[in-house]
């Protein structure tokens, strides 16, 4: 268990420190939401949310019998704010943490940090998301946003206490009859990601750095030539002239649109890195036009302009807390993207500094910010969004630049409700078991955090692994929303060829898998975007009310109807606890045939797939890159309940651009349904513009003794499948 070297004052004499004489203040802000203060005061001066999408005014009064109290009080120089949580109550998210999925006894701290390398005591990561999604023994759950900026502890020892520095700020509940009721409304009030490109959710390869660019158009061929399908490769630093943002090796990247061009002629995207340190350098344009414009973060003077050292030596960082700033921000990248780039990596932004103890900016700086964001502060206020901010223009400079095309931005650092604008990964992990065995829960609690597009580098950023422990990551990796091989300067080569035929092969049935699940995996994007519901889930979300569920971390949920059940420990021998059956239907082992004429299943590295009883899941053939050829035909996997009945989903839109908001898209929902010895299979309802394309689809039908009956026919007509 983390130890936060902090006073801590114990919850039975917390409850009774005295906020003066002031009166609490709670007010209803929706549907089973409830916001709290901890006076007229602190009500009244609070900051602007820096997490809600838009800002919520007061409906009224909570309801009397709202069933959860927020206590106010201090501790030391800090406010807290403590909620009370009945026995069998477990609690998750916190964001991205290290550790378990089951967060109660644990201890963590909501202060972005550059935490290379970490392990299972660190205090703080990347980003920050103070708010714990609680389930109670019977399945109801409520969910606790401490809705500050500060440094805050989240302390869950004993009950939920939050414990902040700066000024007092509202702490919102949300209940719910189950813990996907509130993630729903978590996003109603966050808000939710917008659809990505479609190359955007599959595979992407990294390192820090391919270099020069022929060593990127070598990599991009060796996917091809050895059939391992990819959609993206990225660049990281080594592109730039001397670690100067927005600029081009002159020798090692003489023409990235060339580059660009080429590997799009291989079916590839690519993504290229900005970071927010700019070298302190006259006559460095970047430089020159920010200080013409006094865009640059100050010290705590309010005057002078801070320097930090990073990648290209002494730097200076942009305020982006300020509008005019973001709007300089967001013209740079206009003929940065016009080489082609289709999407962008802002790393470094916690922000990073180098030979500070704190690795950051001095919390004394001052950041002039918009009076919509509270007006001028210190960098104490402002740390924790600095890189949401940052994400946000360089997100709107994307738009700008492309405005027919949907925007990718990463970003290493956020802020709870960040997911607007950037996705994100578990930051620099090592090449360890243990970064093996945290993958999963790290990846389900950013999603139950409302970060749903997050996935580990696959491999291990920091040191070298070995070829057992990457067959087994990019097994289950290669399942994750987000699903990127990745490692740092130094180290061996990681791609999925570089450990020999072996591994290569377990990479090359893992990603296959993916692909092939593509239509599934893209209908869920488009239920997150719609609901705020992650993409990963918890394998508990299949039954809240199964306590033997609410601490299985080695296995996922894919949506609602495909589970993920991945061997983390070296001697696979870890045993996963699977849902219970469904009115008396188990789920179903699910495989796909191999490249090789086997069976997925039989690889040990790949995860074991099992498809919820009454699932319809919509699957295709493996491509190299996602909509390589059309969906033809599609394949539906079905799985009857105890009923005999099944239905699933399709989500079908151009893959890029803006057209589906516009109802360009397709929306099928197929059904199955047993009429004595035939299954019938149809689509029952369909929604959207896009014209329903002339295809086949083919049922695979999972019968209950284990084999499988086959139907075939055309989309949008009834298939009959006889049965035994």
């Amino acid at each position: 268990m983390l130890m936060v070297k902090k006073t801590v004052v114990p919850l039975s004499a917390m409850f009774l420190v005295s906020v003066g004489c002031a009166q609490q203040v709670s007010e209803s802000i929706g549907e089973s939401m409830v916001r709290y203060h901890a006076s007229t005061e602190a009500r009244d001066e609070r900051f602007p949310s820096m997490a809600l999408e838009t800002p919520r005014a007061s409906v009224g009064d909570a309801p009397d019998d709202f069933p959860v109290v927020v206590s106010f009080g201090r501790d030391g120089d800090r406010w807290t704010a403590s909620v009370k949580i009945d026995e069998g109550t477990s609690l998750y998210g916190t964001g991205q943490v290290a550790g378990p999925l089951r967060r109660n006894g644990r201890v963590v701290e909501t202060w972005n940090t550059d935490a290379y390398g970490y392990q299972d005591d660190a205090a703080s990561l990347y980003t920050s998301h103070p708010w714990v999604l609680a389930v109670r023994a019977d399945g109801s759950a409520f969910g606790v946003l401490a809705d500050t900026t500060y440094r805050c502890e989240v302390d869950l020892r004993e009950g939920i206490v939050f414990r902040a520095e700066g000024r007092e700020q509202p702490v919102i509940v949300i209940e719910g009859e189950s813990p996907q009721e509130v993630c729903r409304k978590l996003g109603e009030l966050t808000g939710t990601i917008t659809m990505p490109p479609k190359w955007a959710i599959g595979y992407h390869q990294c390192r820090y750095s391919y270099d020069p660019d022929d060593r990127v158009r070598e990599i991009a061929r060796e996917f091809r030539e050895r059939k391992i399908p990819a959609d993206v490769i990225w660049m990281d630093i080594d592109y730039m002239d001397g670690y100067r943002c927005f600029t081009f090796d002159p020798v090692d990247f003489p023409s990235p649109s060339a580059l660009n061009a080429d590997l799009l002629d291989m079916g590839f995207h690519n993504v290229w890195m900005i970071d927010p340190g700019i070298k302190l350098e006259v006559g460095y344009s970047v430089y020159d036009e920010g200080t013409k414009l006094d865009v640059w973060t100050k010290k705590g003077d309010k005057t002078t302009t801070f320097e930090g050292e990073v990648w290209p030596g002494v730097c200076v960082f942009p305020d982006y807390t300020n509008a005019d700033v973001r709007t300089w921000w967001s013209g740079l990248y206009e003929e940065f993207m016009g080489h082609g780039i289709s999407g962008v990596w802002n790393d470094m932004n916690e922000p990073a500094v180098f030979n500070t103890p704190t690795k950051t900016m001095p919390e004394s700086n001052w950041h002039n910010a918009d009076e919509a964001l509270g007006g001028p502060g210190d960098h104490a206020r402002f740390h924790n969004v600095y890189g949401m901010l940052m994400v946000k223009a360089s997100r709107e400079g994307v738009m700008e630049t492309n405005p027919g095309k949907r925007p990718f931005v990463l970003s290493r650092a956020n802020f709870i409700g960040g997911h607007r604008y950037a996705a994100t990964w578990t930051g620099d992990n090592s090449a360890n078991w243990y970064h093996v065995d945290v993958s999963i829960p790290m990846t389900l609690n950013l999603g139950l955090s409302g970060q749903p597009f997050a996935g580990p580098d696959i491999g291990g950023f920091a040191g070298n692994g070995d070829g057992e422990m990457f067959a087994r990551w990019m097994g289950f990796g290669a399942l994750m929303p987000f699903s990127r091989g990745h490692t740092a300067k130094g180290n061996i080569d990681k791609e999925p060829w570089a450990f020999g035929a072996e591994v290569e092969a377990t990479s090359r049935r893992a990603l296959e898998r993916r692909y092939r699940l593509i239509p599934y995996i893209y209908t869920l994007f488009r239920e997150s975007s719609l609901t705020g519901m992650p993409i990963a889930r918890p394998t508990f979300f299949a039954d809240p009310t199964d306590a033997a569920l609410r601490s299985e971390d080695d296995s996922f949920l894919l949506g609602s109807d495909l589970l993920v059940v991945a061997q983390l420990q070296p001697a696979r021998d870890r045993v996963s606890v699977l849902p219970r059956a469904v009115g008396g239907v188990a789920w179903r082992e699910l495989d796909f045939p191999s490249f090789d004429g086997g069976r997925d299943s039989k690889d040990p590295d790949q995860p074991r797939l099992y498809i919820r009883p009454g699932s319809v899941i919509p699957s295709g053939a493996v491509m190299q890159y996602v909509d390589e050829n059309p969906l033809d035909p599609v394949t539906l996997i079905v799985h009857l309940d105890s009923q005999g009945r099944a239905s699933g989903q399709m989500y079908e839109d151009a893959g890029d651009g803006w057209g589906y908001l516009e109802g360009e898209y397709l929306h099928s929902t197929y059904t199955a349904a047993r009429e004595g010895k035939l299954v019938r299979v149809r689509l029952s309802a369909s929604e959207g513009d896009m014209p329903r394309p002339e295809r086949g689809v083919r049922v695979r039908l999972l019968l209950p003794d284990g084999r499988e009956a086959t139907g075939f026919g055309r989309d949008g007509e009834e298939i009959l499948i006889p049965t035994p």
